[in-house]
């Protein structure tokens, strides 16, 4: 990737827009199987213990924490898919594009849960159908996978230096103590 050219604004939103799209379309499909094929809060083994498919309509967040403030959950999904459309306008790297469009795409897909579902606009309970008991306690749907792991692949990048627009810490912090020598050499030149 280092002898590649930043991404184009637009190549680089359409990357976003495509990729959101297609993680919303999945997400969104997979619930649509859900409601229409699983009983209501019953487990059905997939690999027995291993992975489980349970139907569920989760009006709080992450273990039904604020279970009775799903409109303060529907805010925050709509800021914080502001935050990443307003973020797309400074990307340039692909790998940000692919990060943000994935996290765009699962914050869209539980944001249309909270608006369009029972039992109201903004209030609506988030559809969550996949359950993993030998591991954690959650039930979670395609949507969260996607925010889970887009919100890792943001901390990465960020530890790991990656700009927004493709550049990295470390060549700015080289470009700087190359001016700095530059500048020190041409003053003891003089």
């Amino acid at each position: 990737m280092a002898g590649r050219r930043p991404l184009r604004r637009s190549a680089a939103g359409a990357i976003v827009a495509i990729l959101a799209m297609v993680v919303l379309a999945a997400d969104q499909f997979v619930k649509h199987l859900t409601i229409e094929h699983l009983p209501s809060e019953k487990a059905v083994p997939v690999l027995g213990e291993f992975l489980q498919l349970f139907y569920i309509r989760n009006s709080g967040a992450a273990f039904s924490i604020g279970a009775g403030m799903t409109w303060i959950f529907t805010i925050a999904l709509a800021v914080v898919a502001v935050v990443i459309i307003w973020k797309t306008l400074a990307v340039r790297s692909r790998l940000w594009a692919v990060v943000l469009g994935c996290l765009l795409g699962g914050v869209l897909g539980n944001l249309s849960d909270r608006l369009l579902r029972e039992p109201g606009f903004a209030v609506g309970h988030v559809v969550d159908m996949i359950s993993m008991p030998w591991m954690i306690p959650a039930i979670f749907n395609v949507a969260d996978i996607f925010i889970v792991t887009g919100m890792i692949s943001v901390a990465l990048l960020v530890v790991i230096g990656l700009r927004l627009d493709g550049t990295r810490e470390r060549d700015h912090a080289d470009a700087a103590d190359a001016a700095s020598q530059d500048a020190a050499s041409a003053a003891t030149e003089s």
